[in-house]
């Protein structure tokens, strides 16, 4: 049996590549998982997804572009489908 050993990038530089995409497309993370719409094992995968894939670069270059607001997620980011969920979750009423 062979090994495959897979470069994780930077967790901090993931972290926040993360959060910034999510508040790109009006999702907070922390609300979602105070509303139990995202656990934290979830959350965690997701920055590992980060740190895996190879469109770090892209996705700064779409923050620099999209950072003000964007309607949902690129399609190349490897968070796009929980991303894009979540932006379609209902958010509750303010009062």
């Amino acid at each position: 049996m062979t090994a495959v050993l897979r470069y994780l990038g930077d967790p901090n530089r993931a972290f926040w590549l993360t959060r910034s995409v999510a508040r790109a497309v009006g999702v907070n993370l922390s609300e979602a998982m105070y509303r139990e719409d995202l656990c934290a094992a979830d959350y965690a995968a997701m920055v590992t997804r980060c740190r895996m894939c190879a469109h770090a670069g892209a996705c700064e270059q779409w923050l620099a572009e999209n950072g003000a607001g964007a309607a949902e997620v690129p399609g190349y980011c490897a968070n796009a489908g929980v991303l894009n969920a979540l932006i379609r979750q209902p958010k509750p009423a303010r009062a």
